[in-house]
């Protein structure tokens, strides 16, 4: 299935996928395939991956494929992030949450990093010894990311982080997170900083539980506590305090890149496994691709996904060449395709008929799955209000 839907469009290969590129999809299809489907439906069951095949995906070169080599990576890019995070959507283990450790989390310390903390955090991160978080929505603050109360007061060499944050991507294996603190409350976003705490070397954090979601089952996503965390002034992120909201402004377009690509990629899965259906089930005697509202559907859909993919492909150009992915085209990828992942996946559903309702059938999960990409990464409608003020 990999293969049918990378080729169920048909469009042609873009500058940047180069033959590297193409051969680590190809690479991630099979180790997924072969380490990770098999035991998917037990991950679902048991709402957490093992941690395990974290390490084994650290084996086969999947975790910071995009990182130097220097610091235990493969010198690869985002192109290279982007063929791994296709290829879990293309397979259909959509739970598992590398994507986020590769290129959300991995790039904060890459970026704003001391030489020692790269060269601390980031090895352990491509083995898979330390799994990656990033602790930004709070009970009260979400999408507003100015409005984070988490505390990180400074006390001596170290700083006490106290505060509570929820919905955390990885946030039952992570060992290692960042979090969005306030290092001086009264300075509003000049105000924030990021911290990084490795949670098996302090006292005072608690995961909370993990959260039941409708979708995404296998990837766990929690509540997590700080109180009185200390770690030391050393895990700040920055040369300075203060530094954290435009850390987060500038790495946010890379996630919401991110966040296209696994819409366009399960897009393309759900049109290819529905091709298929369509082609074996028959009604009223005959399959029922042979009827015209079936034919019109698909064609609408496979045009759809076909424009979605090639805006897809021109941002992960414009990214990784140099040339600069603007935040406010960033959120068009977001926003767009994954209102149009929900609309194709909601229409594939309607052609598998009933059979589309039972959680036995691919498509099901795909429905469940898709919904929380219009929320996460920041919600559409915020998408839209940063590409007004682009006008």
């Amino acid at each position: 299935m990999a293969t049918r839907a990378e080729d169920v469009l048909g469009v042609p290969k873009p500058v940047w996928k180069t033959d590297d590129v193409v051969m680590l999809q190809d690479m991630a299809a099979k180790f997924l395939e072969a380490e990770v489907l098999p035991h998917y439906e037990r991950f679902e069951k048991q709402q957490i991956f093992d941690r395990a095949v974290w390490r084994k995906a650290g084996e086969n070169g999947l975790l910071c494929a995009s990182m130097p080599e220097e610091y235990g990576g493969a010198g690869g890019t985002y192109a290279h992030e982007s063929a791994i995070l296709e290829a879990i959507s293309h397979v259909g283990v959509d739970g598992f949450g590398i994507a986020l450790h590769n290129s959300i989390v991995a790039p904060y310390i890459l970026h704003y990093g001391s030489e020692e903390q790269k060269r601390r955090w980031l090895p352990k991160m491509a083995t898979g010894e330390l799994i990656g978080a990033i602790a930004m929505t709070e009970p009260g603050a979400g999408s507003d990311l100015q409005g984070v109360k988490t505390s990180a007061k400074k006390d001596g060499n170290h700083y006490v982080i106290n505060g509570s944050k929820t919905f955390i991507t990885n946030g039952q294996l992570a060992n290692l997170i960042i979090v969005v603190t306030k290092t001086n409350p009264a300075q509003g976003a000049k105000g924030t900083s990021l911290m990084v705490v490795e949670t098996d070397e302090v006292d005072g954090f608690e995961r909370g539980r993990n959260l039941d979601k409708i979708g995404l089952k296998s990837n766990d996503t929690s509540e997590l506590f700080f109180k009185d965390v200390r770690v030391p002034t050393s895990n700040l992120l920055g040369t300075e305090e203060g530094q954290g909201f435009v850390q987060l402004m500038q790495q946010l377009p890379q996630e919401r890149l991110q966040i296209g690509g696994t819409a366009i990629a399960m897009a393309e899965r759900a049109l290819a496994l529905t091709i298929d259906y369509v082609r074996e089930r028959k009604a009223f005697g005959k399959p029922v691709i042979d009827f015209q509202n079936t034919q019109f559907k698909l064609a609408e859909m496979k045009t759809e996904a076909t424009i979605g993919r090639v805006f897809y492909d021109h941002c992960v150009e414009r990214h990784v060449t140099g040339g600069g992915l603007d935040p406010a085209t960033a959120s068009m990828a977001k926003y767009w395709l994954s209102d149009l992942q929900g609309k194709i996946v909601d229409e594939c559903l309607q052609l598998h008929g009933g059979y589309g309702y039972m959680n036995e059938y691919p498509i099901a999960r795909m429905y469940r799955d898709a919904r929380v990409q219009r929320i996460y990464g920041g919600t559409n409608e915020i998408m839209k209000l940063l590409i007004a003020r682009s006008l």
